[in-house]
């Protein structure tokens, strides 16, 4: 039987939630343009919450005994969207005031049916994880997203998920919309993924949760270990073995998850942009602060610190179990390295900016083993290609490698980047203009706020006293 559902303190009064607005909502698309600032970046800042982490404890919020509080949660719409989820699906999700929030969940098996479509916008996260939380539940659900999420592919959970007894219809593709008929009594997965994915690992754990018995998902190469983490803080048994360059990872199920709370770190995705815009503008110095340095997430860091990029971290801590601290950036020469597939899933959303970064070092930098980049939110790995060969970079594509062939000096830019509804090539590109000789212009930016709220503000308040670097084009 499913745990009772704990009663709810009611003694303040609930806020707003930041509006939701579908991207593909608003017909006119809004072109941004970047140009090389007038003074170079520097001071302190912080960057919003990390997406993963934010996804993450909404869910685990929601499949909790108690309350959870959650500190510094990012509000951008993908995460907004895990939050309406989550609500539809019977938990009480209450906004106390900027980035905190509270959930008081209904426990493991006590998830209601949503009376209607759950509209996941564009996050793929959000879809995959509640794909296995919805898989492992008696209850009926449809899923659907804005058109880009519609595009990308869901069978690589719907066939290990479908192992638990739960039942999927979807269109041809495994594409959105999805509708899912839970498991009556789910049965554990034992799971082998074909490719390296946190997502899909995620799914199959949460899947697991309402199962008796182990599941196990082994991976050929340590992915993310968000999901792992979180699982433990909020008292599951969790255990992780190293088998050859991967990992062996078992769940005992139906668990009885106690409300804890989240401190959620500063996104390292996120802050991979002011990271890479400080070191190519001269006489940059900036400090960002509490930014998350989980192993499993520094592939970008390690990349830099190869390509000869001044980082260092200060005041390293451990927050809800995951590691923490303050980076400082400054500017210097970058040269040309080979990076390594097997280094792809811990960095696998920051290589458009590493592209960036590489079209100003000095010498060839090939990424090797990027295959996943093709079924981002969009073929990211074309369209990475493209943004830097419309700004005067020559670039190629290799099969699945990223090869760009950097002067030492800054890009020609004067190009015009198609974002394809793709929030890190918008931003990937707009620092690229912020390098560059002549200013970059991308075709639209409404796609940044799902996963960066306030990112031009930011960038522009980071230019030490000069005039702004982006603006309305």
């Amino acid at each position: 039987m499913p745990p009772s559902r704990p009663p709810v303190k009611h003694g303040r009064p609930m806020l707003s939630a930041p509006a939701m607005t579908p991207p593909e909502a608003e017909v006119a698309p809004r072109p941004l343009l970047a140009r090389r600032p007038t003074a170079p970046l520097s001071g302190t800042l912080r960057v919003p919450g990390d997406k993963s982490i934010s996804h993450r404890a909404l869910m685990f919020g929601a499949l909790a005994v108690g309350e959870t509080r959650i500190g510094g949660l990012l509000e951008g719409e993908d995460v907004l969207r895990t939050a309406a989820a989550m609500r539809a699906l019977g938990a009480e999700v209450v906004r106390d005031g900027p980035g905190a929030w509270r959930v008081a969940g209904r426990g493991i098996g006590g998830l209601l049916e949503p009376e209607d479509v759950l509209d996941m916008g564009n996050s793929g996260t959000a879809a995959r994880l509640l794909a296995g939380i919805l898989a492992g539940h008696p209850i009926f659900a449809v899923m659907t997203g804005d058109a880009s999420l519609r595009r990308r592919p869901m069978r690589r959970v719907i066939e290990p998920l479908s192992a638990c007894g739960a039942r999927f219809t979807s269109r041809a593709g495994g594409r959105l919309p999805l509708a899912v008929e839970g498991a009556r009594e789910a049965l554990p997965l034992d799971y082998t993924l074909p490719v390296a994915s946190a997502q899909v690992k995620s799914a199959v754990l949460l899947c697991g949760l309402n199962a008796p018995g182990i599941t196990r998902v082994v991976e050929p190469a340590a992915t993310r270990d968000h999901s792992e983490n979180m699982l433990r803080h909020f008292g599951a048994e969790v255990s992780v073995a190293v088998e050859g360059n991967g990992r062996v990872v078992t769940l005992r199920g139906q668990p009885e998850l106690r409300g804890a709370d989240v401190t959620v770190p500063g996104d390292p995705s996120s802050a991979a942009f002011p990271i890479v815009a400080a070191l190519l503008l001269p006489g940059s110095r900036l400090t960002i602060e509490g930014i998350g340095l989980n192993p499993l997430r520094t592939g970008l860091l390690a990349t830099l610190r190869e390509m000869g990029a001044s980082l260092t971290v200060r005041n390293a801590r451990t927050e809800g179990g995951e590691p923490v601290g303050d980076l400082e950036v400054a500017h210097g020469a970058l040269r040309g390295v080979e990076v390594p597939p097997g280094r792809a899933p811990s960095m696998i959303d920051e290589y458009p900016v590493l592209a960036v970064a590489a079209a100003c070092a000095e010498g060839t930098t090939r990424m090797r083993g990027l295959h996943e980049l093709r079924v981002k939110e969009s073929d990211r790995l074309a369209a990475t290609a493209a943004l830097l060969a419309a700004n005067g970079v020559r670039v190629e594509v290799a099969g699945d490698d990223l090869i760009v062939h950097g002067t030492g000096r800054p890009p020609a830019g004067g190009g015009l980047v198609a974002t394809h509804m793709d929030h890190r090539l918008a931003m990937s590109a707009l620092v690229l203009g912020m390098a560059a000789e002549q200013p970059v212009r991308v075709d639209d930016s409404r796609f940044i706020e799902t996963s960066f709220p306030g990112f031009v503000d930011l960038m522009n308040g980071a230019v030490a006293g000069g005039a702004p670097a982006l603006h309305a084009a």
